[in-house]
This record gives C-alpha cells, sequence and structure tokens, in this order.
C-alpha cells in the first residue's frame, strides 16, 4: 500500500509538470509544441537566432538524399522575479528549453562587457547590452558523418558584433560562433 502510495505521488508530480516549468497565458509550455503555439501564448521573443542543417543520407553513394532542417533559438525575458529563457525548435518543434538566469527589468540595462565569459549566449548578450551597433555575418561550412552513414552538413555563422560602450570609451568587437560569444577584443576610436 505504502508503495503505491508513493508511485501515485510521483506520478502526480511528474504529470503537474517542474517547478520551473514555462507558464505562458496560464499553459504549460512542453516540449512538442509548434512554434505557432508558443508565440500565441508567450509573445514574440526579444531575440531570435536561427540556422538551418542539411541531413544527408548516402553521402558520396548511387543515391544521396538531402532533408534541409531549421533550427531556431528564441530568447524571452520575463523580467527580473522570473528567468531569462532559451527555446530551441527543430522545424518549428520545440525540443529544447533552457534557463539562463534572472530576467532583466529593461534589456541592455546591465552591459558589462569585459566581465562575459566565452560561451555566453547571443540572446543573453542582448539582453544585458541591447543590440550591437553594428553586426556583420559570414559562413561557412560543417559536416558530421555518424557509423550509419548519413552526414550532418550545416552552415556555420560567425559574426562580429560591435559595442560602442561610451564617447571616451574604446569601442569592443565581440566574436561570436555559432550564437555563442568567443572573444572579445578592445578596438581604438
Amino acid at each position: 500500500m505504502r508503495a503505491q502510495c508513493g508511485l501515485l505521488w510521483i506520478a502526480l508530480l511528474h504529470a503537474s509538470g517542474s517547478a520551473d516549468a514555462l507558464r505562458c497565458d496560464g499553459r504549460v509550455v512542453d516540449r512538442g509544441d509548434h512554434a505557432i503555439e508558443v508565440r500565441e501564448r508567450c509573445g514574440e521573443p526579444y531575440w531570435t537566432d536561427g540556422y538551418s542543417e542539411f541531413l544527408i543520407a548516402g553521402e558520396n553513394g548511387p543515391l544521396e538524399q538531402r532533408i534541409e532542417r531549421t533550427i531556431e533559438a528564441w530568447y524571452y525575458n520575463f523580467g527580473p522575479n522570473r528567468l531569462l529563457r532559451k527555446l530551441v525548435f527543430i522545424d518549428d518543434r520545440l525540443v529544447r528549453e533552457e534557463t539562463l538566469g534572472h530576467g532583466y527589468a529593461t534589456l541592455g540595462g546591465d552591459c558589462r562587457l569585459d566581465a562575459l565569459p566565452a560561451g555566453t549566449p547571443a540572446g543573453v548578450i542582448v539582453a544585458r547590452c541591447g543590440v550591437p551597433a553594428q553586426r556583420r555575418q559570414r559562413y561557412g561550412d560543417l559536416t558530421r558523418r555518424d557509423e550509419r552513414g548519413i552526414a550532418r552538413r550545416r552552415v556555420v555563422r560567425r559574426e562580429d558584433w560591435v559595442y560602442d560602450i561610451g564617447r571616451d570609451r574604446d569601442l569592443r568587437l565581440l566574436r561570436i560562433l555559432d550564437g555563442r560569444l568567443q572573444g572579445i577584443e578592445r578596438l581604438d576610436r
């Protein structure tokens, strides 16, 4: 009897969702939800980041099949009393949710560029520092093959973001690779 009650309690906890599950418009946003459902519940994200990749079956064989997948990351700031959220979609279906620390009362109001560690997501940089003054993108190609002969070919996106942090201060050049900070340089005025 005690084991049955314990199992029932665990099932109820699991069914109610985790305490930090994202709720928008009174409903839980969950894996598998379509992008349009999430947008209707949560509104427009403050920042989006996306790219495509090709799944290639039979690469270099007599029959090669390519299937394009789109990957998007949506960033939401629900204010200082809630967590920043990153939602990752593949082909318009939610596949992953990440929490990124506490949100902000205003976007761009907590900019300390020199304190940002490598790997910081682009959406967190925008939340802390606002949109860069200048942004340039370049693209490359990355192919990974698995043991079954399936290749994943995707575009690698390199970006240079320039922030002007004040009239009497140097500019900062942020190197972003696939939506994550790689490094920061000072640029003279």
